[in-house]
């Protein structure tokens, strides 16, 4: 059991745990022979290793904390004057490319245009680690400025020997360097064709480097838009679903029944009497390849006709929470405050219940892989491209430096994709086929197997004394994770706990992990408490909140939402809610009003007004992109995002019955964006979901008197 109390640093790690997929193949003769070579032999069985060795790529990041190395490992310059910047981060949507290309812009003093990015390629770029975590502003946009700003500085450097006069004479402008007082210029492209310009280029980053004040930023903090827009919007861009390669082959895997379903018996030579088929049986693992999609569904298909399985029971959706609370490790802590809560004024308890929901990213699981020899490229969709790179080189016994992984922008991922199965099985194909073969998984497949954001049983125990006020705080995560569990709010005893338990369905990250379960919880039921103790819901949160950029962004959002106001209206069937909270180093509050229809009793959102802050702003239109896309996904669960499983089976695993947020849900949205140049920049992908799901429970309580304390929200 992992507990965190409320004087302890709260500090999980960002990546909550996945269940990865065991994949184990069977050695061939030939590679047994290739092995063991002339040599002795000696088997030892052992548990797999906790950890593999880093991946390769260029040396020169320091991995996942995205740090310094060598000038040339993070920036190359062309003689055309070209700027080409190496990450290991990615694209899926979230404007990582744009924010990258600004601020090697604003360190190099040259031209957005000038700039080109070569993203998430293992073997040309730096493992900057995962993109996930809201990791990239923090970490990866100033190892990149550290790297631009050493490369200018290496430039001025070479100009001032060139022209025998002081570097710091120089100034620099639009890729060009000059020397005020004789009138003479250089440009980038000129040096770039210098002799010893890749030896100059192969010095470490200065751990002191001197970078752009906020006050001067040209580049940075601007509305830059996207590089490859124009590919965007023409449908020239190729996601990994679009590659091509010659002589390619198209895959199919086949699929358990059911969950935790086990192969009893195959027969698969209808299959492999197919014209142009290629079959692949290894231990559990079945899959075909074909010249065809069609063709490859038609194997698969003829093989799924002949499979023999044993099923297992399985809990149904109307079991889980039981399940979960039944498994949780330890057992249920008990409230270590009882004393306060018996002697206290009021006290209140609750239980909240979030269920699983899939990413639904736009784009599926897709890979590409060709092998030459021993050495394999995977082309795919992944937020985690050295994660890939060590997966698959695991899978097939192989130095992660023969795997490269190639990830082209792709159509979003949410948290969802960090995890190589889908590249482990196109390689598998494609090393017996001898051909590239392309595997794209179906939308059943990634609403089915994929992992989830886990499901979540969230007990709650407060007290409070005669004038109001919180005496003690109890808050237990079953199952979904740590991220956000502490409050925020000024308790004299509070204890948050996150307990694991055994999960029936697989999961792991999503948008924020666990925040959008525990914040859903504990804002919901500081709203119960606000109820009990007879205080406006705004003035309960500012009484017991002294964190100041917190109370901002609440003060803020309320303000502009005429939050008193709205309140004192009392409308028929309309209410609004309130909801703040903080996550990954940001802050953000909501305010949401909510119409109940009379008949069906659906719950439509009407009016969001949310406030976000997150240091000193990068790009602010690609920043209020993020806040609405968040504020757009968190409805999704809040109100109809929910896996379904009987017999183990999905039944919901298609967009038909799956419904994520439709045009006609959206909300008129009011966004303010509270900029903060004294602060570091931090990541605004993921913290404005948090408080969506609560700030609409909150005003569907307020609108009709009844409280919800499950997500997706329903009305009885």
């Amino acid at each position: 059991m992992t507990t965190y109390t409320s004087d302890e640093a709260l500090k999980p790690d960002f990546e909550e745990p996945i269940e990865t997929v065991d994949y184990h193949f069977d050695l061939n003769r030939r590679e047994f022979v290739q092995r063991l070579g002339a040599g002795l032999l000696i088997s030892v069985a052992a548990a797999d290793a906790s950890a593999q060795p880093r991946g390769g790529g260029r040396s020169g990041g320091r991995g996942r904390s995205g740090g310094r190395g060598s000038v040339a490992a993070r920036i190359h310059l062309g003689q055309d004057g070209t700027v080409t910047v190496l990450t290991g981060k990615i694209e899926m949507g979230q404007g990582a490319r744009t924010e990258l290309s600004q601020a090697a812009a604003e360190e190099l003093r040259v031209p957005l245009t000038q700039i080109r990015m070569v993203m998430g390629d293992t073997g040309q770029v730096p493992d900057d680690g995962i993109t996930a975590g809201s990791r990239t502003t923090p970490s990866t946009v100033p190892a990149v400025r550290q790297g631009a700003a050493a490369a200018r500085q290496l430039l001025v450097r070479l100009a001032a020997e060139r022209w025998n006069v002081p570097a710091g004479s120089l100034e620099v402008r639009n890729g060009a360097i000059s020397h005020p007082g004789t009138g003479q210029t250089i440009r980038y492209a000129e040096l770039a064709q210098a002799a010893d310009i890749a030896s100059v280029f192969r010095q470490s980053v200065p751990g002191d480097i001197e970078l752009t004040p906020v006050e001067r930023w040209q580049v940075l903090g601007t509305s830059a838009p996207r590089p490859l827009r124009r590919d965007l919007v023409t449908g020239t861009h190729r996601f990994p679903s679009d590659q091509t390669r010659p002589g390619m082959l198209y895959g199919r895997v086949l699929r358990p029944p059911s969950y935790g379903a086990t192969l009893k018996s195959i027969d698969l030579d209808a299959a492999r009497a197919l014209d142009g088929v290629v079959v692949v049986q290894d231990g559990s693992f079945v899959g075909v390849a074909a010249p065809t999609s069609f063709h490859a569904q038609r194997a698969l298909d003829a093989i799924a006709r002949r499979a023999e399985w044993d099923t297992v029971e399985f809990p149904s959706s109307d079991e889980i929470f039981d399940y979960l609370r039944a498994r949780a490790q330890g057992g249920v802590p008990a409230n270590p405050f009882a004393a306060q809560v018996q002697a206290a004024h009021r006290a209140l308890h609750a239980t909240y219940q979030v269920a699983y929901v899939q990413h639904a990213p736009l784009e599926p699981r897709v890979a590409l892989a060709e092998w030459d020899g021993d050495r394999v490229t995977v082309w795919t969709g992944t937020q985690n491209p050295f994660g890939y790179q060590r997966e698959v080189a695991a899978a097939f016994r192989l130095p992660s430096d023969r795997v490269r992984i190639i990830v082209p922008d792709f159509g979003s991922g949410f948290g969802g994709k960090h995890t190589g199965e889908c590249a482990i099985e196109a390689a598998r194909l494609a090393r017996a086929a001898k051909r590239p073969v392309m595997l794209r998984w179906t939308r059943e497949e990634e609403f089915t197997w994929a992992y989830f954001r886990p499901a979540a049983v969230i007990e709650v125990e407060a007290s409070l004394d005669d004038r109001g006020r919180l005496t003690s705080w109890h808050f237990v995560n079953i199952n979904s994770g740590a991220a956000a569990v502490n409050t925020p709010y000024n308790i004299p005893a509070a204890r948050s706990q996150f307990v694991r338990s055994d999960s029936p369905l697989r999961q792991g990250s999503y948008r924020t992990l666990a925040a959008t379960a525990n914040v859903f919880a504990r804002e919901s039921f500081m709203d119960e408490l606000a109820a009990a103790a007879g205080v406006d819901p705004l003035d309960f949160r500012l009484a017991h909140l002294e964190e100041p950029r917190l109370r901002a962004v609440l003060v803020e959002a309320a303000n502009r939402f005429r939050w008193r106001e709205r309140v004192a209206e009392n409308r028929p069937g309309i209410g609004v809610g309130l909801a703040c909270g903080t996550e990954k180093g940001s802050v953000v509050a909501a305010c949401v009003e909510v119409a109940i229809e009379p008949t069906t009793r659906q719950i439509q959102v009407r009016r969001v007004c949310q406030v976000f802050e997150c240091g000193a702003v990068l790009n602010p239109d690609n920043l209020r992109a993020q806040i609405q896309s968040c504020i757009v996904m968190g409805m999704g669960p809040a109100l109809r995002e929910e896996m379904r499983v009987s017999r183990g089976r999905m039944e919901n695993a298609d967009f038909a019955s799956y419904e994520p947020p439709r045009f006609n849900d959206l909300p008129e949205l009011d966004i303010h964006l509270l900029n903060r140049p004294d602060l570091s920049s931090v990541g605004g992908g993921e913290t404005p979901i948090i408080a969506i799901a609560p700030a609409i429970g909150n005003a569907v309580f307020h609108a009709i008197g009844q409280r919800i304390r499950q997500m997706p929200m329903r009305l009885a």
